[in-house]
Parts: C-alpha cells; sequence; structure tokens
C-alpha cells in the first residue's frame, strides 16, 4: 500500500517540510521515494536547475532514510526523482497514477523557490483529484523534533458512523500494524434537529435532551464496535466520543493529545453524527495545527 511515496517540491523550504515525513515512512516501511518538481518551463536552463536541487535533496533524503534503517549498509536505499513540464498539480496526480504511487506528501503553503508555485494551492486541488492517500504538512506549527522522536506515534482518526468515513481505516490500520502507532478514534455528536413546518415556513427544533443521549449512546456502540476490530488485530486503540461541532472538535482533540497526525476520509456523510465530512475535513485542513492524511472516498473519483 505504501511502496511508492511521492514528494512535490518547489524549491522552497517550506515545501521541503514534507521531507522527514517520506525519509521516515521510506525507512520504517521500506518504500521507494520520488522527489517531483513541476516546472512551466521546458528551458534547457530551467531544467538544470532543477536536476541541480533534486540532487541535492536526494542526498539529504537519503541521510534521513539511513537513520531509521535497522542495518543501513544491508539495505538498498531508493530515492529518484522526477522533472515535468506542465500545471503543477495535473502533473501531480497524473504522475502518482502512472507510477503507482501508494502515497503523496507535500506541504501545504511552499512559496517561490525556483519554480514559483503556491503549493497551499497546489496541495487543495491534488487532495480533490488524487486516488491515493494525500499527507499535507503545515508550515504552521511545524515540528522541530520530527527526525529525534519519530514522527508517527500517535495519530487521530474521526468517524462519523457512516461507511465512507471509514473509508481511511485500511490505510491508517497498515500504518498502526507496522508502525506501532496508537490510534484514537474520535466521534463527534453534533446538535441535531427536527425539521417541522409551521404555517408557511419550514422550522428547525432541536433534539430533545433525551433524543440526544440516544444519538450519543448510538456513538458509543459505534466507536466501541470499531475499537473492538482493531484491537483484535493488535494496534493499539483508544476513543473518545464528543459534542460539539466536529471540526472545531477534531482540531481540539488532536492539540489537546499532541497528535502526530488526523487521518480522515474526505467524503464521509451522515450516519450517526450527521456531519459532512467533506467540509468538515476541509476546515481542519484549513484551520488545525496538525498534519493532516486524507483519503477521497472511491466514489469521488468516477
Amino acid at each position: 500500500m505504501y511502496e511508492k511515496i511521492l514528494v512535490p517540491l518547489d524549491g522552497s523550504e517550506l515545501a521541503e517540510l514534507a521531507l522527514p515525513y517520506a525519509e521516515e515512512l521510506s525507512g520504517r516501511l521500506g518504500s521507494e521515494v520520488t522527489l517531483l518538481a513541476v516546472t512551466e518551463s521546458a528551458e534547457v536552463q530551467d531544467y538544470h536547475k532543477q536536476q541541480i536541487y533534486l540532487q541535492r535533496r536526494i542526498d539529504v533524503a537519503e541521510s534521513g532514510i539511513k537513520r531509521y534503517l535497522e542495518k543501513p549498509k544491508g539495505e538498498e536505499i531508493k530515492v529518484k526523482s522526477a522533472i515535468l513540464v506542465g500545471h503543477t498539480a495535473e502533473e501531480i496526480v497524473d504522475y502518482a497514477d502512472k507510477e503507482d504511487i501508494g502515497l503523496i506528501i507535500m506541504a501545504t503553503h511552499g512559496r517561490s523557490g525556483i519554480s514559483r508555485w503556491a503549493l497551499g494551492s497546489v496541495a487543495d486541488k491534488v487532495v480533490r483529484a488524487a486516488k491515493q492517500p494525500v499527507a499535507l504538512i503545515r508550515a504552521k506549527g511545524a515540528r522541530n523534533d520530527l527526525r529525534e522522536g519519530g514522527i508517527l506515534n500517535k495519530v487521530l482518526v474521526p468517524l462519523d458512523g457512516s461507511k465512507e468515513s471509514e473509508t481511511i481505516i485500511p490505510y491508517i490500520k497498515e500504518l498502526a500494524s507496522r508502525l506501532k502507532v496508537e490510534l484514537t478514534l474520535l466521534m463527534v455528536v453534533t446538535k441535531a434537529y427536527h425539521v417541522e413546518a409551521v404555517g408557511e415556513e419550514m422550522v428547525q427544533i432541536p433534539y430533545t435532551e433525551n433524543e440526544m443521549g440516544l444519538l450519543t449512546a448510538n456513538a458509543g456502540s459505534y466507536i466501541q464496535k470499531m475499537e473492538d476490530l482493531l484491537k483484535g488485530e493488535g494496534i493499539a486503540t483508544r476513543t473518545e466520543i464528543k459534542l460539539g461541532d466536529a471540526a472545531e472538535e477534531i482540531i481540539k482533540i488532536a492539540d489537546e493529545l499532541r497528535s502526530d497526525m488526523v487521518a480522515m476520509s474526505t467524503h464521509g456523510r451522515s450516519g450517526i453524527s450527521r456531519w459532512t465530512l467533506g467540509s468538515v475535513a476541509n476546515k481542519v485542513l484549513h484551520g488545525g495545527n496538525t498534519p493532516v492524511l486524507l483519503v477521497n472516498e472511491p466514489k469521488a473519483n468516477t
């Protein structure tokens, strides 16, 4: 699932925040890493600049990967580069499909640099179009202890009770089982309303305390079932149930738990909590302080 990792770079230090994540995953999972640059110019001079830049980053990545290899001298480190000409987001998505990439890791605010493309807007486009999971590393609140303490130790996994939101489970389950990551499954129960006609108008009537209690109980049963499933496969798992706004609670819990990543589907709909995970994922991505691993629900790519 994670045999090949793609890291788009634009020549900026901000974009390179994605590199330590790729280095650790490569070292611990044996993944091949491709550093990708996209330029709008096909001029030889620009191409040569990209080659020099990427070769330097390859050297850095190979050194970083060695930190995580159990037997550095006996294992092959696979880091390569690719330079494409065209529109950045389109080239990233097309390359990932053609090369059977398993994971795209990119920063969300890489700006200027050699290619002078805004990785923030590019990242948004890649997330919407990519069939692969995309790990987005934000410049805001970036940690400086990645290499020393490791990256993925604690991951927060928001679910809403729907099958769509569970799209993330196989991806995070493999990471958790192979890297010994601790998972926290989070359910957020939001306020629910009955819609009734009053005269010629439709009005929202809040659920009663008993009705909200039933929703919370259903959420508890669901999240317990998911916890039992993961624990049965030897994965360290705990649960949290919160009341409130889904995105706000996800951001808050991620900060409180000092989660290393929030992993979620982008199209979980309906379910117990009745929140649209597409819009929630967007809010978590732009308003949170934690790296986010996003997986598109398969139907979104048809």
